[in-house]
């Protein structure tokens, strides 16, 4: 929410690739730089591996690798966006963290099928004076078994 527009829903936007997502602001813990992850053995391909975090473990998800892409790399230029939701905590691994934007309510329309899978993974497609941004829906982002075992 926004104090100047209550209405206004800000939304965290990053990039993938050459590629514009975002995710609510209100599921935003704090956004890391990388540091490098602890892989866990039979985990899901997407699952960079577990952090610590202030004492806490961390799982870190490959977001371009959850969304159908090419495993990243990670490196110093990349960052993790920590979220909460639905009472389970992950960090998201991201090429980089644009910026925060305010949405009109409605302003969010329907992502087009034209993906094998990755479309049941966006509330929908948001477009603005800099291009289009795909909202991800971190319900469907975070499969059981991760939320288990976060």
């Amino acid at each position: 929410m926004n104090a100047n527009n209550p209405d206004l829903r800000e939304l965290v936007t990053f990039r993938l690739a050459e590629v514009r997502y975002a995710i609510d602001i209100q599921s935003v813990r704090e956004i890391r730089g990388w540091s490098p992850a602890t892989p866990l053995p039979n985990s899901q391909p997407f699952m960079q591996g577990v952090v610590n975090l202030r004492g806490i473990v961390l799982p870190v998800m490959d977001l371009g690798r959850r969304l159908g892409g090419a495993a990243s790399e990670p490196s110093a230029r990349h960052a993790v966006i920590v979220i909460e939701h639905d009472g389970r905590t992950m960090g998201l691994l991201v090429d980089a963290v644009s910026d925060i934007v305010g949405i009109e309510p409605g302003s969010v329309h329907p992502a087009p099928d034209l993906t094998a899978g990755a479309e049941s993974l966006l509330e929908g497609i948001v477009t603005s004076e800099d291009g289009m941004i795909s909202l991800l829906d971190l319900s469907a982002l975070v499969p059981e078994t991760v939320a288990q075992a976060a």
